[in-house]
C-alpha cells in the first residue's frame, strides 16, 4: 500500500479549508484517510498547522508528501527559521 501525505478539501463553496491527511494513494481526495495530521486555511495568512511528530512517524514509514504539502512544509519551516534569527 503506498501511503500519501496530501490535502482533504473541506469547507464551504467558495471558502476552501483543507485538512492535511494520511491516506492510500488510490483513494479519492475527499474520501477515506488513516490519520488526520493538520490543517490548511488559505484564505488566511499563517494559518497551515501540522503535527511535526507524526509528520516525521509517516515520512519515516515510507509516505511521500504531495508536491502542494511539500511545499507548503518548506515554506512554514523557511519563515520559523526566519523567525529564530
Amino acid at each position: 500500500m503506498a501511503v500519501h501525505i496530501r490535502l482533504a478539501r473541506a469547507g464551504a463553496k467558495k471558502k476552501p479549508f483543507y485538512r492535511i491527511v494520511v491516506t492510500d494513494q488510490r483513494s479519492p481526495r475527499g474520501g477515506r484517510f488513516l490519520e488526520n495530521i493538520g490543517t490548511f486555511d488559505p484564505l488566511r495568512e499563517g494559518s497551515f498547522t501540522i503535527d511535526a511528530a507524526r509528520l516525521a512517524y509517516w515520512q519515516g514509514t515510507g509516505a511521500q508528501a504531495s508536491d502542494t504539502v511539500a511545499h507548503l512544509i518548506k515554506a512554514t519551516a523557511k519563515k520559523a527559521l526566519a523567525a529564530a534569527k
